[in-house]
Order: structure tokens, then sequence, then C-alpha cells
């Protein structure tokens, strides 16, 4: 079983930036992706990347936000431009599609000033 342990999470004011880490515990060889769960709102897939780093993005998050991976070192990252306070969430990585047993705790992001 995967373990993925996120990490990057802050606070930032409207307008700011964040990259966020995942760290896998060990290879993973399909598609990725960056989830968020905001209060009271359902996960919702907000990046993909293959594993030869196709890309595809959520229409709330294109062209501020931007995932990358490295396959060598088992890690997945969101570079996070230009936030704004409805980015506010608990951020996780997973497959995609998503293996409910990869879970990991997330990293909060909270866009406020």
């Amino acid at each position: 079983q995967v373990q993925f342990v996120e990490s990057g999470g802050g606070l930032v004011q409207p307008g700011g930036s964040l990259r966020l880490s995942c760290a896998a515990s060990s290879a993973i060889f399909s598609a990725l992706g960056w989830y968020r769960q905001a209060p009271g709102k359902q996960r919702e897939l907000v990046a993909a990347i293959t594993r030869r780093s196709s890309t595809n993005y959520a229409d709330s998050v294109k062209g501020r936000f931007t995932i990358s991976r490295d396959n060598a070192k088992n890690m997945v990252y969101l570079q996070m431009n230009s936030l704004k306070p409805e980015d506010t969430a608990v951020y996780y990585c997973n497959t995609n599609p998503t293996m409910p047993g990869y879970w990991g705790r997330g990293t909060q992001v909270t866009v406020s000033s």
C-alpha cells in the first residue's frame, strides 16, 4: 500500500503563491492528482498528471496552478500562483483515479488577507 505525505501549505494573502509537495512511499506508475476539500464541500480534483507528464486542470485553477512530478524521487508538486480566497482548502495527493486507502492527512492552504 502506498502512503502519500503532503506538505507546503500555509496562510497566504490573495494574489500570493505556494508550492505544495507530495512524497510517495514507493514508486507510482499511474497518473497522479492533486485534490482539495473545502469546508462543507466535496473533495474535488484540481490537477492531474500522467506518468509522462501530460497534465489536466480544473477550470477554476487553469492558468494559475501547475502540477509536476519527479518519478525518480517519487514526488509530485503543485505550484499555485495568484491564489484566491476560494482556493482555501485541505489539499491532498493521490493516484488518478483515486485509491481509497492512499489518502494522506493533506496540507491546509488558507488564502486570506
